[in-house]
């Protein structure tokens, strides 16, 4: 089979995969952040075995994998397949006064995507961590700098200290996610591995790629109050 006829016969196991209204809401679900498979089922109101039977169409068709959570090692999150969609249109995000990232210590992926919105998009960002450590992770600095961002080595922040009412707050870790369930709870979950676990540079590099990335997939359809302020 010839590369131009395998791309259609992909494309065409893609098209059959969105075929069911089902397996459309499911990645409608994920087109903005990642879920564990019984919070989709939660969400979509429908039954953890049907979920189970419509994410094995999913991945078969190269539209979704599933990742170990960090946190809950039993635990799995579902996640879009980048590029695999870039023709599908996402649902839009209601207006907010701010984006709030954040994540388990406020030193890395929290930080580094406030400093992207922040040069990308543009607006009120914030980030905060539900156990801040003291400082920026050095790494962390060193990347943003490369990609001419600024962050303060000091200026990390607790959740508590940080979000208000009318945030769009936006988990950038497992944990986090797993741990704000009160009152302080994510719009939004992206499920981006800790770079500080590698400690290398090539790990905060890859943290830096994904959350350009998904920046980039949801600057399009978040109203621009949420946006610019």
């Amino acid at each position: 089979m010839n590369a131009e006829a395998s791309s259609l016969a992909a494309r065409a196991r893609v098209h059959a995969a969105l075929g069911d209204p089902a397996r459309l809401a499911i990645v409608d679900a994920l087109t903005l952040g990642d879920a564990s498979p019984g919070e989709i089922a939660t969400g979509l109101g429908m039954p953890t075995n049907l979920v189970a039977h419509h994410v094995n169409v999913l991945r078969e068709a190269g539209l979704l994998v599933r990742t170990r959570s960090e946190g809950d090692r039993r635990r799995t999150y579902l996640r879009l397949v980048p590029g695999v969609l870039s023709a599908l249109t996402a649902p839009r995000l209601d207006s907010a006064e701010r984006v709030v990232f954040v994540c388990t210590h406020n030193s890395a992926r929290s930080q580094l995507a406030a400093a992207l919105w922040r040069d990308r998009v543009g607006g009120d960002v914030a980030s905060a961590g539900t156990l801040p450590a003291q400082r920026v992770h050095p790494r962390a600095v060193r990347v943003a700098h490369r990609h001419g961002l600024a962050l303060d080595p000091a200026g990390t922040h607790h959740v508590d200290d940080i979000v208000h009412d009318g945030d769009l707050i936006i988990a950038v870790c497992d944990n986090a996610h797993e741990d704000l369930t009160g009152p302080v709870r994510p719009r939004l979950h992206w499920s981006v591995p800790d770079p500080s676990r590698a400690d290398t540079d090539e790990a905060f590099e890859a943290a830096y790629t994904d959350l350009a990335d998904r920046i980039d997939r949801i600057s399009p359809v978040i109203d621009t109050r949420a946006g610019r302020g």
